[in-house]
């Protein structure tokens, strides 16, 4: 039952109540039937046992029948006989035992061969020292044999109002919980889209359903606001930073370069500048993203020929790469274009390049390659560092985000990453990452060739 929907399990069980209760009704019908069949009999012999009466005539001393006694009306077998049970008129089934006693106004049940009746024995006296005794016989199993035509229809459409039973449920279902798919694809949508600002909006309803809907484009209105004031509230602490960071790299830039400073105090000033670098670094890598989320930071695309700009970030970072004796081997095919932002995407490369030498291996090797693949041009960074945990792999795009103490003392912002992963998806690109720990990690990214003009 897990693995159904609820739309089927509600089927299913409406199926199963609406089955007992027409069986139900059925046994209750088809049991007051029989009794009012049977009890109809009845009243038919006992109607035409005393209608006998009238056609039994004493006259000139002898007695007349009407013919009528030998018509089976209503079913009914009329005889009479007289004081010793001798036949004098009338019919009777073929197989019926005479010899049944006579008893007066009783019905009672007799069975010759497979038919079963119902006798009913009534006294009549035409005159006062002669008495007759006149006998109704009727069929029970006739009677019956219509029942069972009924009941053998019941049986046979019983399944077929089933399956309606179950169709009508089926949409009756379906139809209800409409707006529970409708709630469930867009919210669906809303995540795989990060659009905070899309509503299910089911409209007018006082059911359940509709104020499941309304709660939901509540949290989602009180989500949405929260995070345009976490948007906000990060852009600004970051516009507001550079500054006072500016003025601290100034400072130290100055002092570094007056003449007369201790070694000691040098070295302490050279520390400072560059934590107050590396800081000012992340603040301009964290007011780019945030513009980013809030759909302001600008993105000039144009056609470009990637391997150049491959060329010139690994010309960057080679010396980068040398300070940690660190080899950087390239692999960068020719005139490969593409349509895209070139600050970006030179931003990209070096994003990838630097985590790489970050927490590459010292006298270890980078491979940097970029490739024409099936009409799309494929970049790929590996290195043969300390790598990264199966269980971290998956939050290495988050903001801030860093695996263990090897890595958070590498002096990273948690920042690149992230970076990098929006520079993809706004250049229509994907990226992946694979890594195994102590063997190094590979990124790989791909996006769509531009063809040259």
């Amino acid at each position: 039952m897990k693995n159904l929907s609820l739309k089927q399990k509600l089927t299913i069980l409406y199926t199963i109540l609406m089955t007992i209760n027409i069986c139900a009704v059925f046994a209750v019908l088809f049991s007051l039937s029989n009794r009012e069949i049977l009890s109809s009999v009845q009243n038919r012999l006992r109607e035409s046992v005393a209608g006998a009466f009238d056609d039994i005539e004493w006259e000139d001393g002898r007695l007349n029948f009407d013919t009528d006694l030998l018509e089976l009306e209503n079913g009914v077998y009329l005889s009479v006989y007289d004081e010793e049970g001798v036949l004098l008129y009338g019919k009777i089934p073929y197989g019926f035992d005479q010899s049944m006693v006579f008893q007066d106004g009783l019905v009672r049940r007799q069975k010759a061969e497979r038919v079963e009746y119902y006798v009913l024995d009534m006294s009549y006296a035409p005159k006062e020292d002669r008495h007759l005794m006149v006998r109704g016989i009727i069929s029970i199993t006739d009677a019956e044999e219509s029942f069972r035509i009924t009941l053998r229809l019941a049986l046979v459409f019983l399944p077929l109002l089933v399956v309606l039973t179950a169709v009508l449920g089926y949409f009756m279902t379906r139809r209800t919980l409409r707006p529970v798919s409708h709630i469930t694809e867009t919210v669906r949508s809303i995540q795989e889209e990060e659009d905070l600002s899309r509503r299910i909006d089911l409209g007018e309803g006082r059911d359940e359903i509709y104020r499941l809907a309304s709660t939901f484009d509540n949290m989602l209105e009180q989500i949405e606001e929260s995070m345009k004031r976490e948007k906000q509230f990060t852009s600004d602490v970051s516009h507001e930073l550079r500054t006072p960071l500016a003025v601290i790299l100034m400072q130290c830039d100055s002092l570094l370069s007056q003449d007369g400073l201790t070694d000691e105090v040098r070295e302490e000033i050279t520390v400072i500048r560059k934590k107050a670098g590396g800081l000012s670094g992340m603040i301009a890598q964290l007011l780019l993203l945030s513009r980013a989320d809030q759909g302001r930071e600008k993105v000039t695309k144009e056609t470009l020929d990637l391997s150049e700009l491959s060329e010139m970030a690994a010309a960057e970072m080679t010396a980068l790469a040398e300070e940690k004796e660190i080899r950087l081997e390239t692999e960068i095919a020719p005139h490969l274009m593409v349509c895209g932002d070139e600050t970006l995407l030179i931003r990209l490369w070096l994003n990838l390049l630097q985590n790489a030498v970050t927490y590459g291996k010292r006298g270890g090797c980078i491979r940097m390659s970029l490739q024409d693949k099936d009409d799309m041009v494929t970049g790929c960074v590996e290195d043969d560092g300390i790598g990264i945990s199966a269980e971290d792999l998956p939050h290495i795009w988050e903001r801030f985000y860093r695996a263990d103490s090897s890595r958070s003392d590498s002096g990273s912002s948690g920042l690149g990453l992230s970076m990098v992963q929006w520079i993809v998806s706004v250049h229509n690109g994907t990226i992946q990452a694979a890594s195994q720990p102590g063997r190094g990690s590979r990124f790989t990214f791909q996006f769509p060739k531009e063809k040259k003009s």
